[in-house]
């Protein structure tokens, strides 16, 4: 007689949905003092506590349900980072609307675009970017209010009609109950930069971000803890600040948000007054404060871990943190990872390693933190080696990996899979090793030239700021690299010299004929050099 298979033993745990409302929850419960400091476009400080963000949060869900926003709709953000714009992170999701985060950076045909596709029914602005808003109200018919995120005593003059965002807020109370929700329901659309093709939105759900926020904390991830002061100078509209002003109050760090003010007077300025021990940023920011340091003999009391994403930075900028006393953690992602997919954690192996060896380990984007896995494929679909050597695409898979992207479009997974669209390298350890994006790679005479590894050795010399690399048309060899660069201030050097530099630390092949010289490198509207830029100007001879 055929005895049929036992019954598995389902586990007696609470099963509680994974909600975002509950990181704000935690820090106003078990951190209620530790604060929120906020700079103002005037140059004022803000501060108040996890306590009262949470009070203010939950008046905002409350209001959100007065403008008549229902579940599953979209609500937009144009805002800069701000405890107004933390607020709106956690009440949005929370009450189960999806916080949609624009980059106002963008041009105004991609913003029209973005705003009209995500449906957003109600969006958020600041102040100073009243311009920007009186341009794309008339084409956002499905936007039914404009809300301006100031009191009434400091609305801008707009030819709009809006709302102001505190006299929203004082007509509620602080009687919300944040709702259980399906911890898979969506809770923030962030969209790529559209650098080839139309911006492509990204839903993320309550479940993905909070497991994101819980493995971005680790050790070998970004180690964050109650005892960090966190500086996130990456905007809260590019993936989410890289899920800082989640992780932040899940440890109850405090959180110290620059407002619009990015320069490198101001930045330094905010990191010393605030004492801020951990601060993350794109390489162009990091340049502009080691100059700035660096021409004024300033040190950094307090700072002891900068987050670096966005691009690779050079090993140059890593040694100069060092200098500091300041460690740097690499990670890696994109808006379609949420965006943490890999850091560059040392082993236990490397602690005895030379500061040069670290370094350079440092500059790799990384291993893979749990929760997320990878590999490399060739050109057949193959799965290529973890040698260090075998070059092909990164794909990844994950719990807050897209699957495929809002209403559709460009369905973006191969079996399981998301193709990343960078060529990479695995070692034997698992650590990453971007060449270039496929679009970057430089064939010349049959040869693979990687961007990324000219712009490393460039940066590298004393006397260059910044450095880019594109591939220029060549009659013989199809095509050349062509480097570009920024000097900084003060400091001459020649093509001749830079070329020279090469020698002895790429193929000889692979060293760029010409050298460029600019004042400053086109950036795109998330901070990264926008080679789409250099290519149309310099791209044929």
């Amino acid at each position: 007689m055929a005895t049929s298979a036992p019954t598995p033993l389902s586990g007696s745990m609470m099963l509680l949905p994974l909600q975002i409302s509950s990181l704000l929850v935690h820090a106003a419960r078990h951190h209620a003092e530790q604060q929120v400091v906020s700079c103002c476009p005037d140059g004022r400080i803000h501060r108040y506590t996890y306590a009262q963000c949470e009070r203010r949060a939950r008046r905002l869900a409350q209001a959100l349900r007065q403008l008549g926003v229902s579940p599953g709709e979209r609500v937009g953000t144009l805002a800069w980072n701000s405890y107004r714009h933390l607020e709106l992170y956690y009440a949005i999701s929370g009450s189960g609307a999806v916080c949609h985060t624009v980059n106002p950076r963008l041009f105004l045909e991609q913003i029209v675009y973005i705003i009209n596709d995500a449906e957003d029914c109600c969006m958020f602005f600041d102040a100073d970017l009243v311009p920007l808003v009186e341009k794309l109200a008339p084409r956002c018919e499905a936007v039914r209010h404009w809300v301006c995120l100031c009191d009434s005593n400091e609305r801008p003059r707009a030819n709009l009609e809006f709302q102001d965002f505190e006299s929203l807020l004082t007509r509620e109370d602080e009687n919300f109950t944040w709702p259980e929700l399906d911890e898979r329901n969506a809770s923030g659309l962030c969209y790529t930069s559209g650098t080839t093709g139309h911006p492509k939105g990204v839903l993320y759900s309550h479940r993905s971000t909070v497991l994101h926020s819980l493995a971005a904390c680790l050790p070998d991830a970004l180690c964050l803890d109650a005892r960090a002061v966190i500086l996130p100078a990456v905007p809260m509209f590019h993936a989410n600040a890289w899920g800082l002003p989640y992780s932040a109050p899940l440890v109850g760090a405090r959180l110290v948000l620059p407002g619009p003010r990015l320069s490198p007077q101001a930045l330094y300025g905010l990191l010393e007054s605030e004492q801020v021990t951990y601060a993350a940023g794109v390489p162009t920011v990091w340049t502009g404060l080691l100059e700035y340091l660096a021409d004024g003999g300033r040190r950094l009391s307090s700072l002891r871990r900068a987050l670096i994403g966005g691009s690779a930075p050079p090993q140059s900028m890593i040694a100069a943190f060092a200098r500091h006393g300041v460690h740097v953690v690499h990670g890696w992602g994109m808006t379609e990872t949420s965006p943490l997919a890999t850091t560059s954690a040392p082993l236990r192996k490397h602690a005895t390693a030379s500061a040069e060896s670290q370094q350079a380990i440092c500059a790799k984007q990384g291993r893979s933190i749990f929760g997320v896995d990878l590999k490399i494929v060739g050109g057949s679909g193959e799965e290529l080696p973890w040698d260090g050597l075998s070059m092909g695409q990164l794909w990844v898979r994950g719990h807050w990996v897209a699957s495929d992207y809002f209403h559709g479009a460009d369905r973006s997974c191969d079996g399981g899979w998301f193709p990343t669209g960078d060529i990479a390298t695995v070692d034997a350890d698992g650590y990453v090793q971007l060449k270039d994006r496929a679009k970057d790679l430089i064939k010349s005479g049959g040869e693979w030239i990687a961007s990324i590894e000219i712009e490393s050795v460039a940066s590298a010399h004393p006397a260059v700021s910044q450095a880019a690399c594109i591939a220029r048309a060549h009659p013989k060899w199809g095509e050349r690299p062509l480097l570009i660069v920024v000097r900084k201030p003060g400091v001459s050097v020649s093509g001749a010299d830079l070329r020279a530099f090469f020698a002895g630390k790429v193929a000889s092949w692979a060293i760029p004929d010409e050298v460029i010289f600019l004042e400053a490198l086109p950036l795109t509207a998330t901070g990264k050099v926008s080679k789409t830029q250099l290519r149309e100007q310099f791209g044929t001879p």
